[in-house]
């Protein structure tokens, strides 16, 4: 972050002074929510929430280094050596303030959103981008109304690009989200049913998404999946220029699979306005090619060359718990998908699973959050596609993972066990698990089945006969 002052602050958020500091020349060199991550000349912004109340923690934050905070009420008493800023809302006053600080930085933005895959984009967008520009993006979950903001608060003078990550669960929040950024480049990578319990359709989810559309800057770029059938209805409509990614014929950016070992990478020739060449990717499964061809058109949308692209491709780095391959005892691979699920990503990941080339593929998968009244039959076809997929063993962990291993048993699997919770889960793991396994680890990240990823790369794997 770049130093502002405190009269720039109250500028910024319209905020009001209390207490007997009044220089308004203090400066402020990180902003932060969290108030064990103070620092000198830290900010704190104290956020409320149905379950808590930052206000709480104002003089403890205030104890550890905060410079100063704001406030949405008054106190009963103020320290002569840090500043308090009244505001009528904090969190309002937090995106007011990222809003202002991004207006200082003439630099192009890129907005990623979609129902899955949005991180794997924002990833090899900035590993493309980084070939020729120093890249700021979304890490972690920062991809909500608190985080978004924090991360634009993270700029400074040596970044030339920034690519953030927009999620959402209830309409209005891509709105709100993009009105701070107002990207020079937006991204849909799909409309599937993560958050189907809050919006009630595929098609208000998509309404939702495109909320986007007319933030985007009247000279930028819009990428969307051409082969979904809801943004492929966009094809002539869209406020700005547009180009459809996917393997259909006829799309702007397309590419297909045309090889890969199964355990460590993909080969897709891609097929743009600029290039036509075959890309080693370093990830698995078919549906990487998305992510690839969007990031194609947006590296193709900011100048670089075939080359620049295809190398950044080649760089791409997963973010952790993003299907991640692990390896252990030279036999045994582990797919450490755990940081979240809906019913999209885990067929995504299960194809990844059949395509392993081990002897005995494993899938290991618990309980697909907020599907509501959907979440039953959404399950149940999550284990149709084992069967399908020709899936060895299925350890299903959770209350709806029973739905999972349902659809499992109905649909051939060979071995299907479920369990209540991850203890009784690593029990069986230590009974089913043999040499030459792959096996896949998902589940919506409520369900915290990494402790199983990590069960399974500490854990000694008994020799079978």
């Amino acid at each position: 972050m770049e130093e502002i002052t405190l009269g720039q602050l109250l500028q910024a958020v319209n905020g009001t002074l209390l207490g007997p500091f009044q220089n308004p020349s203090a400066i402020i060199q990180k902003v932060d929510t969290d108030s064990r991550n103070m620092h000198p000349g830290s900010l704190f912004i104290p956020l409320v929430g149905d379950r808590f109340d930052g206000h709480a923690y104002i003089n403890a934050a205030l104890e550890s280094g905060a410079v100063g905070c704001l406030t949405a009420r008054e106190r009963e008493s103020y320290r002569e050596d840090k500043f308090y800023v009244k505001v009528a809302n904090t969190q309002r006053a937090l995106r007011d303030l990222a809003a202002w600080y991004k207006a200082r930085f003439d630099i192009p933005f890129v907005a990623v959103t979609g129902s899955v895959g949005k991180t794997t984009a924002k990833d090899m967008i900035a590993a493309v981008l980084g070939t020729r520009f120093r890249v700021l993006k979304t890490e972690g979950n920062f991809n909500n109304n608190i985080g978004l903001p924090l991360t634009i608060l993270r700029l400074d003078r040596t970044v030339q690009v920034c690519v953030l990550e927009m999620g959402m669960d209830r309409p209005g929040e891509i709105d709100y989200l993009a009105d701070i950024v107002r990207p020079d480049v937006g991204v849909i990578t799909n409309i599937g049913d993560a958050h189907i319990e809050r919006l009630g359709s595929r098609e208000n989810i998509f309404k939702a998404k495109c909320e986007l559309l007319p933030h985007i800057q009247k000279n930028g770029l819009l990428v969307l999946n051409g082969d979904d059938p809801l943004l492929a209805t966009l094809r002539g409509s869209t406020p700005v220029k547009t180009v459809f990614c996917g393997q259909g014929e006829g799309l702007d950016y397309r590419a297909q699979t045309v090889g890969g070992d199964g355990e460590s990478h993909i080969l897709c020739r891609l097929t743009t306005p600029n290039m036509d060449r075959q890309v080693r990717i370093p990830a698995l499964g078919e549906h990487m090619i998305y992510p690839a061809l969007i990031a194609s058109a947006v590296g193709e949308f900011f100048g670089l060359t075939a080359d620049e692209i295809q190398q950044g491709l080649t760089r791409f780095v997963p973010t952790r718990m993003r299907m991640n391959i692990l390896r252990r005892d030279g036999q045994i691979i582990i797919l450490d998908d755990t940081y979240n699920a809906n019913p999209q990503s885990m067929r995504a990941a299960i194809s990844v699973l059949a395509d392993s080339h081990s002897a005995w593929k494993v899938a290991v998968l618990g309980d697909m959050l907020e599907l509501g009244p959907f979440a039953p039959a959404l399950h149940t076809e999550v284990g149709e596609c084992l069967g399908r997929e020709k899936i060895d063993c299925l350890i299903a962990v959770g209350e709806m993972s029973a739905y999972i291993a349902q659809g499992a048993r109905d649909s051939g699997v060979p071995q299907v066990h479920h369990c209540p919770d991850k203890e009784a889960a690593k029990t069986l793991l230590e009974q089913v698990i043999r040499p030459d396994s792959t096996i896949l680890v998902k589940a919506s990240r409520g369900m915290q089945l990494e402790e199983l990823t990590a069960f399974l790369m500490e854990h000694t794997i008994p020799a079978k006969n």
